[in-house]
Formats: structure tokens, sequence, C-alpha cells
């Protein structure tokens, strides 16, 4: 028989810790569904290299700040220790891994259906985030293209790279990055749909974020002309970036028109072999497992007010960006998408009759 609980929240990184801090505090019985084997979240599926754009104080979760870190910015393992006694530091209930298949309506509650078993829940947290959906755009002939292709999602380290021609698709900070790291072993070609926009080089992942609030705030009061121009995507100048510029490779170019079976061909009709091709072109929520609710519109996401669904009063939404609560998909900016979704909770469960039990 399914398990009976309060509060069932899928997804163990960031937004999920987040939100099971404020599910503690406010005293609901809570658990927390991870289908990673360790903590960490997607932090486990990034980059050797890559590191925080803001110091640690700047990139704590609810409660807890980051320890101070040897170098400025903290790197992935420091985050992903974070993590991880973040979990022990609040005792949070965690299991994994555990794979989330569906949630769907049942007289009243949600049933959440796993791999290890059921769970009936008078509400539930969605905190998938993105990283189990990588994108990749249909790019014409990229499927008879014979050369390597990978997602940042799958990108560790330049080592085996060494000496091919390597392109970078994408104008964002895991561009950027990416393509400074390469860049060092291989021939390396940037391409962007629009010129990257560089921030100065005193300016770290703290502005990005007030700049996010602020913007938030201008659309939140309807004072849409008063809304910050720039944001998150906005690329970082950390040092590996630094170094790309004063390299002299720090540029992008417009899409190529095509690709053919060893490369790419450009717009003015020329052609560059290709061994590698590295997709930094996002991702996508991960909301497979709400398609039995029936809720997504046209563009495969959730109409919400904030972090709730609007149809579905009992589903929460938190970590997926910006529809769902700005910076949310920050370590600093989802706390407070977190409190909003578990206070939503608290509240809607206060107003419902608590469940029946039978009397002897």
């Amino acid at each position: 028989m399914p398990a009976e609980i309060d509060v069932v929240v899928i997804g163990g990184g960031q937004a999920g810790l987040a939100t099971a801090y404020f599910l503690r505090r406010a005293g609901l019985d809570y658990l927390v569904l991870d289908n990673q084997s360790a903590a960490g979240g997607a932090w486990l599926h990034t980059w050797d290299s890559l590191h925080l754009f803001s110091p640690s104080q700047w990139s704590s979760l609810p409660g807890w700040q980051m320890p101070v870190t040897h170098d400025t910015y903290p790197s992935r393992n420091e985050v992903i220790d974070y993590l991880a006694r973040y979990e022990e530091r609040y005792h949070i209930p965690v299991r994994r891994p555990v794979h989330v298949k569906s949630v769907s309506r049942v007289q009243g509650d949600l049933l959440v259906s796993t791999d290890r078993g059921e769970w009936i829940a008078r509400a539930v947290v969605s905190a998938t985030g993105t990283c189990s959906a990588p994108y990749v755009p249909d790019y014409p002939g990229r499927e008879i293209f014979c050369g390597r292709q990978m997602h940042s999602a799958q990108y560790r380290n330049p080592d085996d790279l060494r000496g091919q021609n390597v392109l970078v698709v994408g104008g964002g900070n895991s561009g950027a990055q990416i393509l400074a790291e390469v860049s060092t072993v291989c021939n390396a070609t940037w391409v962007a749909l629009q010129d990257p926009v560089f921030l100065p080089d005193d300016v770290d992942g703290r502005v990005l974020f007030e700049r996010a609030t602020a913007k938030w705030q201008a659309l939140r009061d309807g004072h849409t002309t008063m809304a910050p121009v720039g944001g998150l995507g906005d690329i970082v100048m950390v040092a590996l970036v630094r170094e790309a510029r004063a390299r002299g490779v720090l540029h992008a170019t417009r899409p190529f028109s095509h690709f053919d079976t060893d490369g790419v061909v450009w717009s003015d009709r020329t052609h560059s072999r290709i061994d590698v091709v590295i997709w930094c072109t996002g991702f996508r929520p991960a909301l497979k497992h709400l398609d039995p609710l029936q809720i997504c519109s046209a563009d495969g996401l959730p109409r919400t007010d904030g972090t709730h669904a609007r149809d579905e009063e009992r589903l929460g939404l938190v970590g997926y960006g910006e529809w769902c609560g700005a910076a949310s998909a920050t370590l600093i900016g989802v706390m407070r998408s977190a409190r909003d979704a578990a206070g939503n909770i608290a509240q809607y469960l206060r107003s419902i009759q608590p469940r029946s039990t039978s009397t002897p």
C-alpha cells in the first residue's frame, strides 16, 4: 500500500533542499525523493573546472552560509560538499536513488509513483530542475554529421580533445567558459546567435542577483520600462575567461548554415572541417513526471502564479528559472521561491480537513 505523507519533494538538489528547510520549519511531515546516487544535484554533472560566479557568502542556501573557500569563488566540488553537509545539518529525509515516474490525482490527494514504491501526498513540490533535459537545437544536417557531438552536460574536461577542431555552440556563460578551456588544447571556434554581453571584470554574481531581483520587483509592480537591462545570462569575466581574452580567442561568430558529413557550411558557402561539436545551448525543465496531471500549456510549462501551479492547487514548482521565481535556478536566488512554495503549501494544508482516521 502507498505510504501517506503531507508533502513529497521531488528532487534533492539545491531547490529541493531549500524547500525542505522551510517545510521543516513549518512542522510538516515531508520526504525528499532524489534520482541521484549521492548528494549534490545538478552539480554532480558539471565540468571539472567550473566555479561559482559569487563568493560563498553570496552562494548559500537558507539557514546556513556556505563556508569560506580557499579561492574567491567556490569550485564545483566545494558546492557538492556544502550541499551534502547541508542535508546532514538539517537532517533532511532524502531517499536516493529514487526515480519518480509520475504524479497523478487520487481521491483528493496526489499519488507519487516511483521505481521504489508509491506515496500518497496531500501536496507535492516539483524541484527536478533542468539538468536531465539538455536542449540541442534541430540544426539542418545534424543527423548526417559524422563527427562527435556532446552537450555541455556531458563535457568534463578537454583532455580528449587535444589537437582537434572543436565547435562550441552557445553564447552564454557555459559557452564562454568551455570555449576558454578547450581553446588551450585545440582549434576552437565559438558560435553564438548574437554578440555575447561581457560584464566588467569587477562584476560578479552579486551584481547579477541584485539586477535580477530589481527586474523581478519592477515587473511585479508593473513598471516594465524600469526593469534593468541584462541579467543572469551575461558573461561573467572569471579568470579563465579573462585569460582567453588575453590570448585573443574570446570572440564569437554568427551561426553556420548547416552541417555536412565532416563539418559545417557557413552563410558565405565556405566549409570548415569539424571533429567535435559541444552544444552549450541550455536545458529545458524536466517535467515529464507531471504529464498525468495534464497541466502544461502549449509551451510545455504549467501556468503558475509564482511557485504555485494554477491548475493544480496541491502542486508547487521550485528552481526552474524566471517563470517560477526570479533567479530561482541559483543557489542564493532559490531561497525566496522555496520559502513561498513551502508557505503556500502550509497554508493550503491548514485550510483543508485532515485525513479521516478509523476509530476502534
